[in-house]
């Protein structure tokens, strides 16, 4: 049995951060149902590439093992529609500004009247208080303002743009473990509650390494100061004579006495920790040094050692790795009038649970008649629902 076989989410969110919580814990066996507005739903259907008529690859990426609902929640008849859905959940997830499904009538404090079970999950850019609850943002200003944006990057140089979304898929990760969290307290309780995730405060921990430093003396080192983040020879990244790269991680220092005794440089031994000018004859040695192989010979070169030396490899290149290929981190679901796509599986492995479903994700609207029929609703009245444009 899934662990999740008894939940069921009922998910208003779109784009990244709510579809990749819903995705996370569909893959766990939780019903998931897309409730998804009647004018476009989810943003992320019309993007290029498109494969099916309503879902682009991305869409499909996202939202496999999910049914989806079209459901208009401004009129009085969509708000029946939504309480009776409520009464048969287990978790809400949304991503509107805060206070949004108050003002439509269907917030927290409406639903738990309906079902005092019911857990409520609002993922937002700044949270549900705060000077900054209206504003809207996106992930590269969550992280800017958090004052991750500004380590990214060379020392004196300019900050970096991160590749991908680190506050969205952060606030994802969080809400799941929200979501959970409350599960498990209700179980005791035998109420739901508000989760609250802001993505700005979930970058907030990013700066472990930082932060309590600053608040212990006042020291806050800055772009490429960090020692993780670049002014160490010993954890850092270099260029090999066939324009590939290699990271070397020996932070330890058993990794890098060795490191240093392969490569006869035993004089680097007591330089592992220098930064600043004192780090740049290091820095100088290292550079030449590792232009002296392609990448392939030092890989072979240091195969069998403690050193902690990894290639750095391309998406491309990653996507035909052993190990992920091992981890199953790749999966194929079936689409109807596509065929196989390949995904990103589910980096969740629990001993227990069978192999996770790989059910296609939905057609825009998809599911809404049999949700409907499931809730008590008719033919008849599901063809008024229509006519009236809530569905």
């Amino acid at each position: 049995m899934r662990p999740l076989a008894n939940i069921r989410i009922l998910d208003l969110t779109r784009l990244l951060p709510g579809p990749f919580c819903s995705l996370m814990l569909a893959d766990l066996g939780a019903e998931v149902i897309k409730v998804e507005d009647t004018s476009l739903g989810d943003y992320l259907r019309w993007q290029s590439p498109r494969l099916a008529e309503t879902q682009s690859l991305f869409f499909m990426a996202l939202n496999r093992n999910k049914q989806s609902l079209r459901l208009n929640l401004k009129p009085k008849e969509g708000k029946e529609v939504f309480g009776k859905l409520v009464q048969t959940a287990d978790v809400v997830l949304e991503s509107f500004r805060p206070g949004r499904l108050d003002k439509l009538g269907v917030g927290y404090d409406a639903m738990s009247a309906i079902n005092p079970r019911i857990i409520y999950c609002a993922i937002s850019g700044y949270g549900q208080d705060g000077p900054y609850k209206e504003r809207a943002g996106h992930d590269l200003n969550y992280i800017a303002r958090a004052g991750l944006l500004d380590l990214f990057g060379k020392r004196g140089g300019e900050p970096m743009m991160p590749p991908v979304q680190i506050a969205d898929l952060t606030g994802a990760y969080l809400a799941a473990i929200g979501v959970l969290s409350a599960v498990v307290a209700r179980a005791t309780t035998g109420r739901g509650q508000f989760v609250d995730i802001s993505m700005m405060d979930g970058v907030w921990p990013w700066l472990l390494s930082l932060l309590p430093r600053y608040w212990f003396d006042g020291t806050a080192p800055g772009r490429g100061e960090l020692h993780l983040g670049g002014a160490m020879p010993c954890y850092n990244i270099y260029e090999c004579r066939d324009g590939q790269w290699i990271s070397l991680g020996a932070l330890e220092p058993q990794f890098w006495v060795t490191f240093c005794r392969m490569v006869q440089r035993e004089d680097w031994i007591a330089r592992q920790r220098d930064t600043g000018p004192e780090a740049e004859p290091t820095f100088a040695g290292l550079r030449a040094l590792f232009q002296t192989k392609p990448r392939a010979e030092w890989l072979e070169f240091f195969a069998d050692a403690d050193v902690c030396t990894e290639p750095v490899l391309t998406a491309r290149e990653a996507a035909g790795d052993p190990q992920i290929r091992h981890r199953r981190m790749m999966v194929e679901v079936e689409q109807p009038h596509v065929g196989k796509i390949k995904e990103i599986a589910s980096p969740l492995k629990l001993s227990d649970a069978p192999e996770p479903r790989l059910e296609p994700s939905p057609e825009y609207g998809q599911h809404t008649g049999a949700i409907l029929r499931s809730l008590g609703y008719s033919d008849e009245q599901i063809g008024a629902l229509k006519e009236l444009k809530v569905i």
